[in-house]
């Protein structure tokens, strides 16, 4: 069943980042930080962000979170845990661009004392004593900039880096359509607090020569359909380097096939065990949201992503197909014949 879907902005959001940041100052026990599954580099940046702001604060703060290699060098020696098994006592939890419960990584939800959800993804699902949903921003690393900027802690060069990286990759450099003039601004304002962006944006882009590899495997698979607005590729299992999954960094190839000429919805069909992840990108209004939602997944306008599970590749790709004709027909923009 589709979770519903609420993009509405919150007038309220900017007292609750207010009250979260009364009960963080005023925390004297321990504070967990944590994202979702698969993190991306605004799951990342926002807990790195968070996680020094409180530790400057003199907070007993854990992040627990596995980035994927080429976000790696965001971290300190130690700075990040790859899981909690349970919450501490009386812990404090953050969990930070989550659209809902089964997706958090890194422990698990319940056992927190108090729990604050910050996210910018319209499937939220308000949980959480304090629920920070603001679906209007371009990341949720612009609702942890307000939040550390309530919390009132100095900002330097480490905070602001992580803070920005996750304005940058959200954003796709600036390049997608959720760029807005607030996360300009925003990303101004970090590079005043002594950012080196040259270098930041550089770094963002190293891969491992396997990723260039199998891009290769996975470029040969590209296929239109719908009169060319849809374009489609396959990750296989065989394809995986020996490096395994968590270090293959695939999830971007889909923003690469979405600059196809005359594509309105890219995806990326991944195999996964017995399930198949689909990650699509839209432009020009038609929502990708709407086609993952569909397909039991979430996410925003332009980005969004699902599960599709207990099927193969050819089951996944003919739902996907199905979704997208359907969203196409909504937005009255599925070519004549298609």
């Amino acid at each position: 069943m589709s979770r519903p879907v609420d993009n509405s902005p919150d007038p309220a959001y900017r007292d609750k980042l207010a009250q979260a940041a009364r009960v963080a100052r005023g925390w004297e026990g321990p504070i967990v930080v944590l994202s979702h599954v698969d993190p991306d580099g605004d799951a990342i940046g926002s807990c790195l962000a968070l996680g020094r702001a409180l530790r400057d604060l003199g907070k007993d703060v854990t992040v627990a979170a596995s980035p994927p290699r080429y976000l790696r060098f965001l971290a300190r020696e130690g700075e990040l845990v790859p899981e909690v098994p349970s919450l501490p006592e009386g812990a404090l939890l953050f969990v930070l661009d989550v659209a809902d419960r089964p997706r958090v990584a890194g422990g698990p939800v319940e056992g927190a004392a108090f729990t604050v959800n910050i996210d910018h993804h319209g499937t939220n699902e308000r949980f959480g004593d304090i629920a920070v949903v603001q679906p209007s921003k371009a990341a949720t690393a612009l609702l942890v900039k307000e939040l550390i900027d309530e919390l009132g802690v100095p900002w330097t060069p480490e905070i602001a880096t992580a803070c920005l990286t996750g304005i940058l990759t959200d954003t796709g450099n600036f390049r997608f359509a959720n760029t807005s003039r607030e996360a300009l601004e925003a990303a101004g304002e970090l590079l005043d607090h002594g950012v080196d962006y040259t270098w930041l944006t550089d770094r963002l882009q190293w891969r491992h020569p396997d990723y260039f590899r199998t891009l290769g495997r996975v470029m040969e698979t590209v296929s239109f359909a719908l009169g060319g607005t849809l374009v489609t590729a396959r990750y296989t299992a065989d394809m995986r380097p020996a490096t395994g999954e968590e270090q293959d960094d695939s999830d971007d190839f889909v923003g690469i096939i979405r600059y196809a000429e005359g594509v309105l919805v890219a995806a990326l069909l991944k195999e996964r065990g017995p399930d198949v992840k689909v990650s699509v990108r839209t432009r020009d209004g038609v929502s990708a949201q709407a086609i993952c939602v569909e397909l039991g997944g979430g996410g925003h306008v332009p980005a969004a992503g699902a599960t599709v599970r207990g099927v193969d590749l050819d089951e996944a790709e003919r739902r996907l197909v199905a979704a997208v004709r359907r969203e196409l027909e909504r937005r009255g923009k599925l070519p004549v014949g298609a």
